[in-house]
């Protein structure tokens, strides 16, 4: 695992499963992550594990890293334990572009948001895509966070993804989520996973 700096980072593999997750919030909003997130992961074969931050602190990460090799951005909430990793991150597997970070942007960009979700009752994907496209405009592949709700969606030449949150779904009705990344067989596909209640 690495935890500061940022460089692009290549796999020489032709075909992987990745692993993506983000928003553990581990201990600030809950204890531990769900039994679940392992399995898949362990069961998926994984190559990687991307973590989209808010992480909170360094065991979850530790936890990912004996499974794959875990890479991670800093989250929001990041700001203890975690105040090293990058923002963001670029890495290649599978000859695939992955842009990966968490999605609040500039403080300026976070507090717009805030007021627009506090105004309006919402933050569209659409908000994200477009903000994620203009700052990662070589990725294939752009993986964020912060919003926890799932979502893995093809925008122009981008497939997006947000894996949601392992234990804080954006929504009561959510599901608990991750997601498997899956490179090399033609298009990158993401794959959502809904995990039991824990």
């Amino acid at each position: 695992m690495q935890i500061c700096g940022f460089k692009l980072e290549k796999s020489t593999v032709s075909k992987a499963t990745i692993g993506i997750i983000a928003d553990t919030h581990i201990p600030d909003r809950a204890r531990r992550l769900p039994p679940a997130v392992l399995e898949v992961f362990k069961q998926a074969n994984v190559a990687a594990i991307l973590h989209a931050g808010d992480i909170v602190h360094p065991r979850v990460l530790n936890r990912l890293a004996q499974i794959a090799p875990t890479y991670a951005v800093r989250g929001n909430r990041d700001f203890y334990f975690l105040r090293r990793l990058p923002l963001h991150r670029q890495l290649t597997f599978a000859n695939t572009k992955i842009a990966l970070w968490h999605g609040h942007g500039s403080l300026q960009e976070y507090i717009g948001e805030k007021i627009r979700y506090f105004t309006s009752g919402k933050v569209g994907f659409a908000d994200f895509a477009e903000r994620a496209i203009a700052t990662f405009p070589e990725a294939q592949v752009i993986i964020f966070g912060h919003t926890h709700y799932p979502i893995c969606e093809k925008v122009g030449a981008h497939l997006i993804c947000n894996p949601g949150s392992p234990t804080v779904p954006a929504f009561k009705w959510l599901a608990a989520s991750i997601a498997l990344l899956h490179l090399g067989e033609g298009e990158p596909r993401g794959e959502l996973i809904y995990l039991p209640y824990h």
